[in-house]
């Protein structure tokens, strides 16, 4: 005992014990759990963490941390109760207690005397009529005498009471006994005092109701005499005063804004918009009834046998004779003089055939009697002959309802059919379009459309696609007819838009070809001849087509890039030799410009054909200030193509526009038309000029463009005689050159800094300094800063999340062992309760066969 008591003493503290301080004593650091960190050196100035660490501590703390949270989340995997804690300003820090309480209370009084559902009556709520209780109406406490009138309705006297409910002795004796204390005289009785009660009870109700009818009276009189009162307070203003005062104010454009409003009609729903197919089909089936109506009319066949007509009905038919299974009427006509009847499908004798029979046998029984010239059957057969007479002259002339028949088969004949089948090839559709106007020409290639629509049919798109190629051909031919029906081809074109826009592969196809040939013939041509020619009316027409059918103003198009390459390739290979390849070429540049009115491109090819056909109408050839391109030359036979030197012919000129049918070919003109020709040309050239001016205003080289065109302008065409239209417009044309302002500088030498001389200066090294960071400035610092500090948290995340993982694998591997334990336990209890079994059963067996 001695010795535990000196190693407790000597274990313990030489000061005052450990709970003398009020603590529990502090237990101390286990040494070999202590990690020093040691450093190398020291350095002066820098602060030292984590000297010291405790890992066995910060293991253990980290434990408890996971096991607390992520070891609760684990096991709360599957799970999805959630506890919500709904209290009122539980988690709200801006409301005191008191007021958390006040308010918990008010909600939970609320709570109960809300209706927990609006169907359910049976909750103790208190009902209420006009204020009262219905459950203290239902008990019939004070009940009122509807036959009583007075205001106290269902008070009773006192004596009333005490005569009728109190026996009435107490009462008559104490009044009895009053009265012969007063008067002295003898009592009354019980019969005498009820009369008494009765008449004092009527004479209080007479006087009530007679005061009831004074203050009526006195109510009538009153408003009698108010009305006498008000009719002079209400004075009204006469009209002429009221005129002669100030007028009502209009109403604003607000208010009246309102009351159309007020009156506007409501929007109505309206039906669905039909797609494109609906609308098809719904076309195509029209134009199949028309046609099959066409063809009844043309064969001459009646409506329909199974369409009964209406039949006319009198105001006085009582509709009881009709018949529902057949129709009885027949028809009226007459053969050889006679009123001839249908005979019914039946085969019957009609009535009128049996009438004709019984007339015939009764002339042939009685011969006697027609022998006589003064017998009335004689003067019968006369008024029978003239009624044959006229009856032949009837049968000669047509019958009315023949001849619209007739007329009906030749006008359906002769009318346009409603379907057509798509042509599969160009003569199919020449020979459906050759013999017809324009306008039914249109007609069939619209039906064609309409007919053979891509949604009707899966052939239908490709028998489309082609036509759109037939009718190319077809305006083709149509340019190149003599004379060219350019009204028709003008007309085509809305249908080739239209075919266009449903297939644009297609047609982009279809023209490509035609333009493609063009520039084939026309190469083979320079290739043979070595110059060549302006193409004919159609491609000119193809070209124009190519401009309205796709986009002009694209960069890049694949026919509109092609196109300008071939309009281009025309005005400076082909050369102008007649006044109809001038015609040609002005129309060639008419087609560039509508190219170019929305892209706004320079044309070179354009300026240089238009500065041509100037010179071509210039006298003067030798002072020029300005050079001709290909396909022009200064000098030659048709350098002086469009100069007039015909004082008459220019006097009798007037300008007008130049017909397209000249491109195609110019019949033989005397010489004062065809001076007039060449001023025409001149005009539009001057026109196109004007064109290209406006068009090209904005470039920065526009003077130098147009240098060529102001010179021909200001020195030759100014000196000529030219009709005053011309010298008009060659005049604003100066102008509107002159009104162009320039854009462009002259060139001058770019001002330059001197090139300093070469100094020597001092080479500037920048010294490390070991352990710190090295960065040009104070950004960069920081930034290499950030991003340490990132990687550093990084690092230590990824460091948590593989510790996680660590600790859920030995939680799972725990479980997993628990679970195997806990299996193993049980079949070793089934083991045990087997073999005791087999033990039990053995022992049994034994007994048995010792026995």
């Amino acid at each position: 005992m001695g010795k535990a008591r000196s190693a407790g003493a000597r274990g313990r503290a030489p000061g005052a014990p450990a709970g003398a301080r009020g603590g529990r004593a502090r237990p101390s650091a286990n040494p070999f759990e202590v990690k020093v960190n040691r450093q190398k050196f020291q350095v002066l100035g820098r602060k030292t963490r984590h000297d010291v660490g405790l890992p066995g501590v910060s293991r253990a703390r980290a434990l408890q941390k996971r096991t607390q949270t992520l070891l609760k989340e684990y096991k709360e995997r599957d799970k999805s109760n959630v506890f919500r804690d709904k209290r009122f300003g539980e988690y709200n820090s801006n409301i005191s207690p008191e007021e958390k309480m006040m308010k918990r209370f008010a909600l939970e009084q609320q709570r109960q005397h809300e209706k927990k559902s609006i169907y359910n009556l049976n909750e103790d709520e208190e009902l209420t009529h006009y204020g009262q209780s219905l459950a203290d109406i239902e008990k019939h406490n004070d009940i009122v005498d509807s036959d009583s009138d007075a205001e106290d309705r269902g008070v009773l006297s006192a004596e009333l009471t005490a005569a009728h409910f109190g026996g009435g002795g107490g009462l008559l004796h104490k009044k009895t006994s009053q009265q012969q204390g007063e008067e002295g005289e003898q009592p009354k009785s019980r019969r005498e005092l009820i009369e008494e009660l009765i008449a004092k009870s009527k004479q209080e109700k007479r006087e009530r109701q007679s005061q009831r009818e004074d203050t009526l009276e006195l109510t009538e009189k009153l408003d009698q005499d108010w009305k006498e009162i008000q009719t002079l307070l209400a004075h009204k203003t006469p009209k002429s005063e009221s005129r002669g005062g100030k007028e009502k104010p209009k109403p604003d454009a607000y208010d009246m804004m309102v009351r159309e409003l007020g009156f506007e009609m409501k929007a109505q729903p309206s039906n669905r918009m039909k797609t494109e197919e609906e609308l098809a089909q719904e076309e195509q089936e029209r134009l199949e009834g028309l046609e099959a109506e066409r063809l009844r009319r043309m064969l001459g066949k009646e409506e329909d046998e199974h369409i009964k007509r209406p039949k006319h009905t009198s105001a006085d038919d009582l509709s009881d004779g009709f018949v529902l299974d057949k129709d009885d009427r027949r028809l009226l006509s007459y053969k050889d003089g006679k009123m001839n009847v249908e005979e019914e499908p039946s085969g019957e004798a009609s009535s009128s055939e049996s009438k004709e029979e019984e007339g015939k046998g009764s002339s042939a029984g009685d011969p006697e009697e027609s022998d006589g010239p003064d017998s009335p059957s004689g003067l019968e057969s006369d008024v029978e002959s003239k009624d044959e007479s006229e009856r032949t002259q009837e049968e000669r002339r047509p019958n009315p309802g023949e001849r619209s028949t007739a007329d009906d088969r030749e006008a359906a004949r002769a009318e346009l059919p409603y379907t057509f089948a798509a042509p599969e090839s160009y003569e199919e559709l020449k020979s459906l379009l050759s013999g017809r106007s324009m306008e039914e020409q249109l007609l069939v290639v619209e039906r064609i459309q309409k007919c053979n629509h891509p949604s009707l049919a899966v052939g239908n798109k490709a028998k489309l696609e082609k036509l759109f190629g037939f009718l190319l051909e077809y305006v083709g031919d149509l340019a190149t007819s003599d004379p060219p029906d350019l009204g028709g081809i003008d007309k085509l074109v809305v249908q080739l838009y239209n075919l266009c826009q449903m297939f644009p592969e297609a047609a982009s196809s279809a023209v490509k070809f035609v333009l493609r040939d063009a520039m084939h013939d026309m190469e083979g041509m320079v290739e043979t001849t070595g110059r060549a020619a302006f193409p004919g009316l159609d491609v000119l027409i193809y070209l124009k087509i190519a401009g309205i059918l796709f986009p002009t103003s694209d960069f890049w198009h694949p026919v509109v890039t092609p196109a300008l390459l071939c309009l281009s390739q025309l005005l400076t290979k082909c050369p102008v030799q007649s006044l109809q390849d001038v015609v040609k070429g002005l129309f060639v540049c008419c087609v560039f410009l509508d190219y170019v009115s929305l892209s706004q491109r320079f044309i070179p090819e354009l300026i240089n054909f238009l500065v041509g056909i100037l010179y071509m109408a210039t006298p003067n050839k030798q002072s020029q200030g300005y050079t001709l391109v290909h396909p022009f030359r200064a000098l030659g036979k048709n350098s002086e193509l469009l100069l007039v030197s015909d004082e008459e012919a220019t006097a009798t000129w007037h300008r007008r526009s130049l017909p397209l049918q000249w491109a195609g070919g110019l019949k033989a003109q005397t010489e004062t038309e065809a001076n007039h020709t060449r001023l025409s040309c001149l005009a539009v050239c001057l026109a196109l000029v004007q064109r290209c001016v406006t068009a090209c205003g904005t470039l920065p080289s526009f003077h130098d463009i147009m240098r060529p065109l102001r010179t021909l302008l200001t020195e030759h065409l100014a000196a000529r005689s030219c009709p005053p239209e011309l010298q008009e417009l060659s005049r604003s044309i100066l102008t509107e050159m002159e009104k162009q302002p320039k854009y462009y500088r002259p060139l001058v030498c770019e001002k330059s800094k001197p090139v300093p001389l070469k100094l020597f200066t001092p080479r500037l090294v920048k010294v490390l300094e070991f352990g710190k960071k090295q960065g040009c400035t104070k950004e960069e610092q920081e930034r290499k800063r950030l991003i340490h500090k990132h990687r550093r948290e990084f690092k230590g995340a990824v460091r948590e999340i593989r510790k996680d993982n660590q600790f859920l694998a030995r939680m799972q591997l725990s479980e997993i062992m628990e679970r195997d334990a806990e299996r193993k336990r049980k079949v070793k209890q089934l083991f045990n309760s087997l073999a005791t079994q087999e033990g039990e059963w053995k022992a049994l067996k034994r007994k048995k066969f010792k026995k």
